[in-house]
C-alpha cells in the first residue's frame, strides 16, 4: 500500500495597501506612455479615445488605472474629459512653418479639415494698442472679423482680427467661412504677402473664450 501526500501551492502574501498602490500606480503609467504616444501619433482620428471599458480589455488593467492614466494625460494637456462625448484630444501640435505666410487651412492641410464659424464682422473702433500697432490714427475705423476655427469639427481657436478699412472692407463681401484671410488678401491685392509679425502666448480662457471653445473656464 502507498500512499502520496499532495499539496496545494502556496498562495501569494496578501498585498499591503501600499503595494496595491503602487501597481495601481505603476500600470497607470504604462497605459499612460502607451496613450500619450498614440495621441501624439495621431492614432485617434476622431480627436476622441476609445471609452474606458474599451480600454480596460486593450490593457487589460483595471477601471481604476486607466483612470488614473487618463487624468495623467489631462494633467500634461493633451486630452480633456468632455461630457456626452468622452476623453478628447485637446494637446495635439501642428507645425506651422514660419519661411512663408500661410492661412490655418493651407498650414494643416495634412491634419484635417479646418472650418471658419464666422461670429462677428463689421467696422469697429479698435482698441489704442491695435491702432498703434496697426499705424493708424487712434480713433479710426478697421475692419474686425472673429471666427471660431474647428479642425475635424473639434474647436482649435478663436481668431480675432483686425485688419486696416481700406484692406479689410472688400473682405466682408467675400466668404470667410471657406476660405483663409491670408488667401483672401493675396488675392484682393493681387500679389503675396510679404511679412507680418506673430506673437503667441498662452492666456487663461475668460467665461466667454471657454464658452466659444467648449473648454474649461481658466484653462489655458
Amino acid at each position: 500500500m502507498t500512499s502520496e501526500n499532495s499539496s496545494a501551492p502556496a498562495l501569494p502574501a496578501a498585498l499591503s495597501l501600499a503595494d496595491a498602490r503602487r501597481l495601481r500606480a505603476d500600470r497607470a503609467r504604462q497605459v499612460a506612455d502607451v496613450l500619450r504616444r498614440q495621441v501624439r501619433h495621431g492614432a485617434f482620428p476622431s480627436g476622441v479615445l476609445p471609452a474606458e471599458a474599451d480600454l480596460v480589455r486593450e490593457f487589460g488593467a483595471t477601471r481604476n488605472a486607466v483612470r488614473d492614466a487618463l487624468d495623467l494625460l489631462r494633467g500634461e494637456g493633451l486630452v480633456e474629459r468632455c461630457p456626452g462625448v468622452g476623453t478628447v484630444v485637446v494637446g495635439a501640435k501642428y507645425p506651422h512653418p514660419l519661411e512663408r505666410l500661410l492661412g490655418l487651412a493651407e498650414t494643416l492641410r495634412e491634419h484635417g479639415e479646418v472650418g471658419n464659424e464666422v461670429r462677428t464682422t463689421g467696422l469697429i473702433t479698435p482698441p489704442r494698442e491695435i491702432a498703434a500697432r496697426l499705424g493708424l490714427a487712434e480713433g479710426e475705423p478697421v475692419v474686425y472679423i472673429e471666427r471660431l476655427r474647428r479642425l475635424n469639427g473639434l474647436p482649435l481657436s478663436l481668431d480675432l482680427t483686425y485688419i486696416p478699412r481700406d484692406l479689410g472692407e472688400p473682405l466682408l463681401t467675400e466668404d470667410l467661412a471657406h476660405n483663409d484671410v491670408f488667401v483672401l488678401l493675396e488675392r484682393i491685392a493681387g500679389q503675396p504677402l510679404g511679412r507680418a509679425e506673430l506673437t503667441l502666448e498662452a492666456v487663461n480662457a475668460d467665461p466667454h473664450s471657454a464658452a466659444t471653445l467648449d473648454a474649461p473656464r481658466g484653462r489655458r
